[in-house]
């Protein structure tokens, strides 16, 4: 449904008078500011974009008017770069009225844990551990630390949890939470048949203090002795930490470091964001039903993606996607390709939500 400018304007116009009046209370002046802070910007980037689009039907009349050719190439030239500029000044119009996610600009857990498969998903999940890996630091410029990890003798992992930190790695990375299926060769089969393995990806929002406040009674914590692959000892303290959340359910762990105050630390800072990411998901779920949308959609046990060796080809299922570049993406340098569509998807999702205006 289009938008009425011309209420939205009377709306803005409205609340300056209301601010004017002395006699108005403390915290309806406040709501009142509130909406003004986000109804102004609005509209002026809509006045923006009134005016580029009266630029551009100008410079098409001149095109239709004019009689030199050289002077209608430099006029389509002038249409093209304005659409540009508009096209540009519409995806920040959007972004102002359907603002993206409060978490977008968090740093992130990424937790890769081996499905079906056994070793050969093993193997695959420590693929994606150099993918993530390979596209925060060399794609993106971010930060990326293993939390924690369960290796195999084989050189795979059970699970890995990667800690990636740099600004908007939640919104980039958020899409890739789901099941991630590989067809190929495993190194350990003669036949040469392709098989099919799979891995789970769950990407969490680094929680902060103020986002969940966690009973102390809630908790309950177990100490252990680290071990490393195959069960070789690491040391002989008990260091390890695992940490569960009785009314959730929810387990974390950590054994990464010596020290047992330093794995207790690491492994609260999961168990927070686990618990936001499920808060993020409950209401995303609500929303989703107000708004009638299918059940299935974002949902983490989703088959997300398929990296198909044999065709050098990999599928993402969520936007229909599929690229002849799986090499390149497994070293993280056409990842972006992929999560640009999916952020691209977000924002026309976005979109169907109303910007509404307070009478």
């Amino acid at each position: 449904m289009a938008l009425n400018w011309d209420t939205i304007q009377s709306r803005h116009d409205e609340i300056g008078v209301k601010l004017a009046d002395p006699q108005l209370d403390s915290k309806q002046r406040l709501i009142l500011q509130k909406e003004l802070a986000r109804l102004t910007p609005v509209l002026q980037k809509h006045n923006d974009i009134v005016a580029l689009e009266r630029r551009i039907a100008d410079s098409k009349q001149q095109v239709e008017e004019a009689q030199d050719s050289e002077m209608v190439q430099l006029f389509q030239e002038d249409i093209q770069e304005l659409n540009e500029q508009l096209e540009a000044e519409q995806k920040f119009l959007d972004d102002l009225m359907y603002p993206p996610d409060e978490h977008d600009d968090r740093s992130v857990f990424l937790e890769i844990r081996a499905g079906a498969g056994g070793q050969e998903a093993s193997l695959f999940a420590g693929d994606l551990l150099k993918m993530y890996t390979m596209y925060a630091e060399q794609s993106k410029n971010w930060k990326a630390s293993i939390e924690s990890a369960s290796q195999t003798d084989l050189g795979g992992f059970k699970e890995v949890v990667l800690y990636i930190k740099g600004k908007n790695v939640y919104g980039h990375l958020k899409n890739e939470s789901g099941v991630h299926r590989v067809q190929r060769v495993p190194a350990t089969e003669s036949s040469g048949r392709v098989h099919t393995s799979t891995a789970t990806v769950a990407v969490l929002p680094e929680a902060k203090e103020v986002d969940m406040k966690i009973n102390p009674a809630d908790l309950r914590i177990d100490v252990f002795r680290a071990s490393g692959a195959g069960g070789q000892h690491v040391n002989t303290t008990d260091s390890a930490v695992r940490i569960t959340h009785v009314p959730t359910g929810v387990v974390v762990s950590c054994q990464d470091e010596r020290s047992q105050h330093k794995n207790k630390a690491k492994a609260m800072k999961q168990l927070q964001s686990r618990l936001l990411l499920a808060q993020i998901e409950k209401q995303e779920a609500e929303m989703r039903k107000k708004r009638k949308a299918q059940v299935g959609t974002g949902m983490r046990a989703e088959k997300v993606r398929t990296y198909n060796y044999p065709q050098n080809r990999v599928t993402d299922h969520q936007v229909n996607m599929t690229l002849n570049k799986l090499d390149m993406v497994m070293t993280g340098s056409a990842l972006d390709e992929i999560i640009q569509v999916l952020r691209d998807k977000d924002r026309e999702e976005r979109k169907q939500q109303s910007f509404l205006v307070t009478s």
